[in-house]
This record gives structure tokens, sequence and C-alpha cells, in this order.
């Protein structure tokens, strides 16, 4: 395969699962492990990589994915992770479900609920859930952001206000190790923050790839955080903090841990 191929089809797999390594990549190509690091070494310089011991990462660091990018992204975690976050919701209560593709992943699970309320500044949501006899849905006002039918700003803050949630469902673009829930636009992180503050529990949602990025703008602490959906242990200082914290950590799909809690 010629090496522009050879590249491109790198960065497609690094796209899709989140990381690439040496020996995967050599195996997979029938090339030697000096020319994939020659590889991996050329997309660094380039940008369009990470280079990571053994191995290399997509290169979004404090960029965001695209959001069709972002939907095709870790599926099987996310609709894992949905299927757990949607059994610890009960029938007859209301919640706020946010953008992202996670919480769209979560509204797939909750299709199938009755006598619910919910309310979303996101419209793939409420396309989701349209179709749904036991689901009624209001949608904020706000500024449409196009990329992924987001609703954000002062509008939608103004109609969150006025609910009191049993429930919030939330979605972030990093996570770093103390703790801190990250994301890239302002205005949809104060949206996120109006939203945690009127909801009584708050579940994040949230796959291991986002314990990989960072992003420059904070909506809380995982310690206001009632329910954290993952797919990946977290690491031993991150976990400690949220067990001091009272954060119940739910962990699903193959690396589900046996403690884990259990909604």
């Amino acid at each position: 395969m010629p090496q522009g191929f050879r590249q491109a089809e790198i960065l497609d797999i690094a796209a899709r699962d989140g990381k690439v390594t040496v020996d995967g990549l050599a195996e997979h190509f029938s090339v030697t492990l000096q020319t994939i690091r020659r590889d991996l070494s050329e997309l660094d310089q380039a940008g369009l990589l990470k280079r990571v011991h053994g191995g290399a990462m997509p290169a979004s660091g404090s960029r965001n994915f695209a959001y069709e990018d972002r939907r095709a992204l870790q599926t099987e975690a996310k609709d894992q992770i949905a299927r757990a976050c949607a059994a610890a919701i009960p029938d007859a209560c209301s919640i706020f479900l946010n953008i992202g593709t996670s919480t769209e992943a979560v509204a797939e699970r909750l299709s199938q609920h009755e006598n619910l309320l919910v309310v979303t500044n996101n419209l793939n949501v409420a396309h989701i859930l349209s179709q749904s006899p036991g689901v009624e849905i209001f949608v904020t006002g706000g500024t449409l952001r196009r990329a992924d039918n987001g609703l954000i700003g002062s509008l939608a803050i103004d109609t969150i206000n006025k609910f009191k949630f049993d429930y919030a469902v939330i979605g972030c673009s990093a996570l770093d190790l103390d703790g801190e829930v990250l994301d890239f636009d302002v205005q949809e992180v104060g949206v996120s923050q109006a939203i945690v503050a009127r909801s009584r529990k708050t579940f994040l949602v949230a796959d291991h790839s986002k314990f990989e990025r960072s992003a420059p703008a904070r909506i809380c602490s995982l310690a206001q955080i009632d329910g954290f959906f993952t797919d990946s242990p977290l690491a031993p200082d991150l976990a400690e903090k949220c067990a001091q914290w009272g954060v119940d950590v739910h962990v699903s799909g193959p690396h589900e841990a046996p403690d884990a809690a259990q909604g």
C-alpha cells in the first residue's frame, strides 16, 4: 500500500478507535515496526496525530471533533453506558437531557419508559423521543447551533430555570484527573451549569476517551454529580475522590468493575 493511502487509513483507525498502536498497525498493514513508527512521526509532525508510548492518538487536544465524527466514535461504549444510565431512571419522573451524542444514546434507551417528562436543548433528542407515546417533550428556546442541533444561550437558560428536574443527564468533552468536568463552548457550559443547579440528581455520561482529552471551560466538579456512567475504571486517585464525594460510579462494558454500583 502506498504511504499516503496507509497514513490516511491510520487516521481513520485512530478516529474510530481513539488510539492506534505500533504493533497493531504493523500487523494490520503487514509492514515493519520501523515503517509504522515513521508514519506516526510524520503524522504527529503534521499535527494530525499525537504520539504516545507505543502508538498514537487523535490530535484532538483542546480541539473538538466535528459532530458527525463524534457520533461515529465509541458507539458500542456509548450504548452500554446509555443502557446503564437509563436503567437508573424510573418511570414517572422529569428529566433534562442536554447536548451530545452520549445523551442521545440515553434518549434511545429511554424510549420505552412510561410517563416521562423530558426537557431538552437538543433537537436530536426531541426527534429520537418523538415517537415514544410514554414521553412528553419540552424543547427549550435558544440560539440554534447548526453543527449539532443544540440550543444554547440565555433563552435556553431562562427555560431551564422554570423547572425543577428529578434527573439531569449531561455529557462533557473532557474530564481531568482532578475531577473537573469540561467543555469547549462557554455558552453551552452556562446551560449545563443551569441544568445541574435545577436538578435533584445529576448523572454524567462519558466514555473513556474523555479521560484523554482537555477542554478550556469548566462545567462543574464531579463532586456535584450523583452518578457517573462510564466504560472504563477511573484512575485510582480520581476513584478515591469520587468515593469521598459520594459519587456513584457505574462502569459498563468489557472493563466493568465487579463492585460497580447498580441502577
